[in-house]
């Protein structure tokens, strides 16, 4: 096999930009006794702050949610078995487990337990997180799964071990007879039972400047990694390499994937004689290939002789025509300035399109045996969210099955499961034995609870106007009949990055616990999602208008929104607080240091805020796409703008965008920022280094907790999920509530 990927050549030396005086740096020593001390100081004041009655009632009311056995257990067809991986009061670091359709349809499923992750972790001493499992498809149709590649994190960090477990007896299988793979960040694919694909840190320069692996090796059954050839590899600068399989029977191909950073990538196909073929396409582009089919989704406009292809749309090409030169494609969704695809899967004979329009769901379905032509799937409501995907495509009987899911803000969760047919028509899977013709809908297969009331609340979607006249779309949840005198708390949350959509998910939680509360004078909490740019709620534009040298129109989004709250009379800055993590975090720290006269309180988790050195900190460089490279003078000049570590100036003061340019005063928010030792992504000490400098600085209400594990989501169970999640509301209740 032949390596014909990019290869590195030697880059022209350019100038550098100089690094601020940082006094904090001894924070990003993350193990280092001294960090370690100023932490656990930070911890035992957050503690004792926050953590009484009130935070433990709501804690409770959080884990009995995250823990009921109500929740609809996710499944996930392969072969004969639904397969699901669960946790609850019992089994807080989880089950990996296994059911037949029957048993999931009835009122008392029966599971067979594959792994308990609780007695792995008590038997072998180390508090082991599932990461998940990669099964081997058989080559039979008729044989049933038998083995499987299962990950395990020891502290809920991205960094995981990779074992092969034998389904026949329930047990790991040991090197040298079984795959057995170190700790690193490896991504890991079947190529057929005794051989597997392997990307991961192999040593020196076997890592790309983000941290992830460069190179990929084939590793045969008995062989040590260090032996096994290397297949694929890209250069340092770029984000990682990857080699996958499509085990689809009769189209087996195997793809290697060079992700040059977080938004371009080159995908290969393996061609017949061992070289790696380029796909043809855009490298800002989503590609699939599905049996005789290339589809391919642009992140940019794409010219085609003869068309164009706006960014954000999805067209199809028969997959021989291309490689042969041809350059026809059928459009079979063309974006437009109010809606954006989310994502597609095939069934047998259909393809489903999961897109939003105002950021609801609108889901299509499209007939390759009928020119592609799209008709909707007509399900939920206004204001809410539905996502379909396949089945399972290769298995006769549930061929063109599908699942869909329904939910909204105070709506709970709803599967269902269909059959679609050729004509406008979805067919229930089940039927009564004789059922009206009207009748003929979609089956509910399981259906969450509610977890409040929400008969006093209404949910409602509302448009703020940004600075540069751009309309911003935010949605509110609020108690019907709520007095518009601006006396009402308001939790915000936003996020703005990485073309993720902040769509309408059932408030479970939030609902139980935020939304219950009530000021001293009676108000009942409200809640709003803002759908900032830098996300993907109307597709790339929306995405690419808050890149690099334009992320300040991300924050002046969530301004806003903000804005417009208290223009509405929802709400005032004294009674206005908002939340967000990782990308979000950074949009947080933004607010806390550009406009402080906004909020009362902001929650701040799991932070990137030193905008200087992010690149050189865990998973950064993986993001320069995204920001901007801060080496680089130009770039540096305006990511320091949005840089909320460097916007504290040396006497204590921020910028303050309310009208009166070049303004500064001694103020910010009430300011909490949470994370944990274990992220390896993100990393704590952004976190870390944002509170000791406000807090050095004068800044009043600043605090400050890290948790050892639980990686970047900050929770390795449900346990510290809901302790995380009381601490913030505490926090800020106590701020904005009383």
């Amino acid at each position: 096999m032949t390596d014909s990927a990019f290869q590195p050549t030697q880059p022209a030396a350019t100038a550098v930009a100089d690094e601020p005086h940082d006094d904090y740096l001894w924070l990003e020593d993350i193990h280092a006794e001294e960090a370690l001390d100023w932490v656990k100081a930070q911890n035992a004041l957050t503690e004792d702050a926050f953590q009484d009655a009130d935070f433990e009632q709501t804690s409770a009311k959080i884990l009995a949610i995250l823990d009921s056995e109500d929740k609809i257990p996710g499944v996930v067809k392969r072969g004969a078995f639904y397969y699901n991986f669960w946790r609850d009061a019992q089994h807080p670091r989880g089950l990996w487990r296994r059911t037949t359709w029957e048993s999931y349809t009835s009122d008392a499923t029966e599971w067979e337990v594959l792994l308990d992750v609780d007695a792995l972790a008590a038997a072998e001493g180390t508090p082991w997180v599932f990461s998940g499992a990669t099964l081997l498809k058989p080559a039979d149709p008729a044989e049933l799964y038998e083995r499987a590649l299962v990950k395990l994190s020891p502290d809920g960090g991205d960094a995981v071990t990779v074992r092969e477990f034998r389904l026949s007896t329930l047990s790991f299988l040991a090197a040298p007879e079984g795959f057995e793979l170190p700790l690193a960040k490896t991504s890991v694919a079947w190529d057929g039972p005794d051989a597997l694909y392997v990307a991961s840190n192999f040593g020196p320069e076997s890592l790309t400047k983000s941290g992830y692996a460069r190179t990929v090796r084939r590793l045969e059954r008995g062989q040590f990694l260090e032996e096994a050839p290397e297949v694929f590899s890209v250069p340092e600068d770029h984000v990682l390499a990857a080699v996958s399989k499509d085990n689809t029977r009769g189209f087996k191909r195997v793809f290697a994937t060079d992700a040059v950073d977080f938004f371009t990538s080159r995908t290969y196909v393996l061609a017949a004689d061992g070289s790696w073929e380029l796909i043809d396409v855009p490298e800002d582009a989503s590609v699939d290939l599905h049996h005789d089919w290339l589809l391919v989704s642009p992140r940019l406009e794409w010219q085609l002789p003869g068309q164009t292809v706006p960014a954000g749309s999805l067209v199809v090409a028969d997959w021989e025509a291309w490689r042969a030169g041809s350059r026809e494609v059928t459009f079979i969704f063309e974006h437009d300035d109010a809606a954006s695809l989310e994502g597609w899967s095939f069934t047998k004979d259909f393809l489903l399109l999961n897109t939003l329009r105002d950021v609801s769901s609108k889901i299509l379905v499209a007939d390759p045996q009928n020119g592609w032509r799209t008709r909707v799937l007509e399900l939920g409501e206004p204001l809410s969210s539905s996502s379909t995907g396949a089945v399972d495509d290769e298995d006769p009987e549930t061929a063109n099955d599908i699942w869909l899911t329904t939910t909204g803000h105070l709506t709970p969760t709803t599967l269902l499961r269909a059959t679609l047919c050729g004509d406008d028509s979805v067919d229930i899977l089940y039927r009564d034995e004789n059922p009206a013709p009207e009748a003929a809908s979609p089956v509910v297969v399981k259906s969450a609870p509610s977890f409040f009331d929400s008969s006093q609340f209404e949910a409602t979607q509302h448009f703020a106007i940004s600075a540069d006249g751009t309309r911003v779309p935010y949605f509110q949840v609020s108690p019907k009949d709520m007095p518009l005198d601006g006396d009402n708390p308001v939790l915000m949350n936003g996020y703005g990055g990485f073309l993720i959509s902040l769509s309408p998910s059932y408030l479970g939680s939030i609902g139980a616990t935020w939304l219950s509360r009530e000021t001293p004078a009676g108000r009942k909490a409200s809640y709003v999602v803002a759908n900032i740019r830098g996300g993907g709620e109307y597709g790339p534009r929306w995405h690419s208008a808050a890149l690099k040298e334009n992320r300040h129109r991300a924050y002046e989004d969530f301004a806003a929104v903000a804005k417009d709250l208290i223009a509405r009379g929802v709400t005032k800055p004294e009674r206005l607080a908002a939340s967000g993590g990782s990308n979000g975090g950074l949009l947080m720290g933004n607010m806390i240091t550009s406009y402080p006269e906004l909020f009362g309180a902001i929650s701040c988790g799991v932070p990137l805020l030193d905008m200087r050195r992010y690149t050189k900190l865990s998973a950064g460089h993986s993001w320069v796409a995204e920001y901007g490279d801060p080496d680089v003078p130009e770039e540096w000049e305006f990511i320091k703008t949005f840089s909320p570590y460097h916007l504290l100036d040396a006497t204590g003061g921020s910028e303050n965008h309310n009208g009166t340019e070049g303004e500064h005063e001694r103020r910010a928010p009430a300011s909490y920022f949470w994370t944990a030792t274990s992220d390896d992504r993100v990393g704590p000490v952004q976190a870390r280094k944002m509170a000791a400098k406000m807090r050095e600085l004068g800044y009043r209400d600043v605090w400050f907790h890290e948790d050892l594990d639980g990686g970047h989501s900050g929770a390795s169970d449900n346990r510290q999920a809901a302790r995380n999640s009381a601490r913030s509301q505490r926090f800020l209740w106590h701020c904005i509530g009383q």
